[in-house]
């Protein structure tokens, strides 16, 4: 006997408190687990080395920066000293754009989320919610493997690591908890405004070049050096370079403040997620 297809009201009132978030993330667990799963091989399905490229990605882009940077601009980075070498820069480099990318990747395809998922918004009990979780998994999945690359060519180049890589996870935190924010506030305003992703893309090149990606924060002039902490990449990229390249421990009272900041840009972009999602029906 076929049953019928389950149904719900999509202009019915959506919790919005953290607890209702933390319960939905913890019910759903296993379908943010399967999903996440899908997303990461269905970008590689088709190719013929499949989950392969996720690795030899980074090891190509580490190379092209090593030769790109300390070849043809001749760059160098201040805090290397005179010893400095091309693949310590490289790797100095790298980092920047782990952080870097991890934060395009989520914010360029946060606003045609509930786009791309259309038929989730009115025929099936779906936790919409889950949809930014699961695009910031996938994400992070490729950085992490970018990372332990990164990690694998220090200790090839440098004989070890600094043990302060251990905190990477933490200065990692707050920005993830950030992106998700920022990703539930744009895969909700992608519905109703169109334009949103294009501005976002144009935001997020800018922010590649504002960022302390291609050059320290030192060598930025001291007139324009305030623009540049303002971005919320700037503190964590700094950071990330602190524990993986320099050994130095992180900033713990900045990764406070960060935390908090995040964690209130995390409810505001749920939030407005759940306050507005009532209206996805109507415009899709």
């Amino acid at each position: 006997m076929k049953q019928a297809s389950v149904t719900i009201n999509p202009h019915a009132a959506q919790p919005i408190s953290p607890a209702s978030l933390a319960a939905s993330l913890w019910r759903n667990r296993q379908l943010l687990a399967q999903m996440t799963r899908r997303e990461v091989v269905g970008r590689y399905k088709g190719s013929a080395l499949g989950l392969a490229w996720s690795f030899f990605n980074p090891v190509f882009m580490l190379v092209v920066y090593t030769f790109v940077f300390s070849e043809i601009f001749r760059s160098r980075w201040s805090g290397l000293g005179g010893d400095e070498s091309k693949t310590q820069f490289a790797l100095v480099l790298f980092v920047g754009m782990i952080v870097l990318g991890l934060f395009s990747e989520v914010v360029n395809r946060a606003p045609g989320l509930i786009l791309a998922n259309a038929n989730y918004v009115k025929k099936v009990v779906f936790p919409l919610e889950v949809l930014p979780v699961v695009n910031l998994g996938a994400a992070l999945f490729h950085s992490l493997i970018s990372l332990a690359v990164l990690l694998a060519a220090y200790a090839l180049f440098n004989g070890a690591l600094q043990w302060t890589a251990v905190f990477v996870p933490l200065v990692l935190l707050p920005l993830l908890i950030l992106i998700l924010g920022l990703a539930w506030m744009l895969a909700s305003l992608g519905v109703f405004l169109r334009d949103v992703g294009q501005f976002v893309a144009i935001l997020t090149t800018v922010l590649t070049f504002l960022s302390p990606v291609f050059y320290p924060v030192t060598a930025v002039p001291e007139r324009f050096r305030s623009i540049i902490m303002l971005n919320p990449l700037t503190f964590i990229i700094e950071q990330a370079r602190d524990v993986l390249i320099w050994g130095r421990l992180p900033d713990w009272f900045g990764l406070g403040v960060y935390t908090g900041a995040a964690m209130a840009c995390a409810w505001c972009g749920y939030a407005w997620f759940q306050k507005t999602r009532k209206g996805f029906a109507d415009v899709l």
